[in-house]
Parts: structure tokens; C-alpha cells; sequence
């Protein structure tokens, strides 16, 4: 019986790097399964950290456009692939002070999905008897988990972008046991086929 991994993806990072390669509509199961099998491994689940869109009151038809592309992407993403599970985060809302004009402008950011994704990985390490964590992202908030999983001799495996928009942090970069640059290639291996 192989080894077995779960497969960690950071929605936001994940789709700078499909815009930053030029590649759209990739099935997570089957990217995942096809990053489960570079190493040998077969996949137990994989976990997918994002934000819902904002969404004023009432929202704008570009916001509800947005919502509905979003919510279609998620159904398709669990109804497709039974092993994956979305963890949504919450969109966060701050006003800063443009320094040239001196207005408030808001900004939104995504909450809690850092979070989330560390808690996951830290779970798995510790009951999942996983062998590998993958994990697509470049932050170095989850350095602390990728530590854990380490220090319970669980491979740790990260597929990162350095290109236009989209790095990985050093630290992040240093801790993992493999690193593995996405390509092209490998996203369009990936990508859903139109039935």
C-alpha cells in the first residue's frame, strides 16, 4: 500500500500563480493526485483555503458576477472531487489613509485562512498517519506548522511560483523537506476537461 499525503492549497496564492502561468479551470483533484504521485504517494485529502468575494449591501452586478463564479468553483471543486474540502476564511475589512490624497480608501483582506490551513496541517501531522504534507503556497506564516510536521518525521513538500506577482518566502522556502516549482506544464495537465 503506498504512503499516504494530504495535499494543503492556499486558494489566493494558487490563483496568482494560474494567472501568473496563463492557466485557468484546473481540477484540484486531479492537480492534487498528480502532486501525490511525483512523490509516490497516494492522497488522502486535500484541504482549500479561501475567501468568498465581497459582497456590498446591496452588491453591485460585478459583485454578485464575482459570487456566482466563485460559489460555481466550489461546488464543481467538492462535487468532483470527494476528497477535497473548502475551509473559507472570512473577508476582513480595514480603511487606510491614501498618503497623496489623504482619503480613506477600504481594503479588504482575507481572515483566518492562514489559520486555518496551520490547524489542518498540525491535525493531519498528528492523526491522520500521513507520511507527506504538500502544501501550494509561498507564505512563511505556516513556517511553525511545516516545523511540526518536520519534528514528527512527516515529509514536508512545497510547490511554489517565483514569478511576476507571486514568490515564496525564504524562510518557507528553507524549512520544507522538497521544493518543486510549478510549471505550465504541469497546470495544464491539470486542467478540467469540457465535457
Amino acid at each position: 500500500m503506498p504512503d499516504k499525503a494530504d495535499v494543503f492549497i492556499d486558494g489566493g496564492y494558487f490563483a496568482k500563480v494560474k494567472e501568473n502561468l496563463g492557466v485557468y479551470n484546473v481540477n484540484i483533484g486531479r492537480f492534487s493526485d498528480m502532486l501525490c504521485a511525483e512523490s509516490g504517494m497516494q492522497r488522502l485529502f486535500t484541504f482549500y483555503y479561501d475567501c468568498p468575494p465581497f459582497q456590498g449591501n446591496p452588491p453591485t452586478e460585478g459583485e454578485r458576477i464575482r459570487q456566482a463564479n466563485f460559489d460555481r468553483f466550489i461546488h464543481s471543486m467538492e462535487h468532483n472531487n470527494p476528497r477535497v474540502r473548502f475551509r473559507p476564511g472570512k473577508l476582513g475589512r480595514t480603511e487606510v489613509e491614501c498618503p497623496n490624497c489623504h482619503t480613506m480608501i477600504v481594503k479588504h483582506k482575507q481572515k483566518r485562512v492562514d489559520n486555518l490551513l496551520t490547524v489542518d496541517l498540525t491535525r493531519a501531522v498528528w492523526k491522520d498517519n500521513i507520511n507527506e504534507a504538500i502544501l501550494v503556497t509561498g507564505d512563511s506564516d505556516f513556517v511553525p506548522a511545516v516545523e511540526e510536521a518536520n519534528h514528527a518525521h512527516i515529509l514536508t513538500h512545497v510547490y511554489f511560483l517565483n514569478a511576476g506577482n507571486t514568490r515564496i518566502h525564504d524562510e518557507l522556502f528553507a524549512v520544507c523537506s522538497e521544493r518543486t516549482e510549478i510549471t505550465r506544464e504541469l497546470l495544464e495537465r491539470a486542467r478540467m476537461i469540457a465535457t
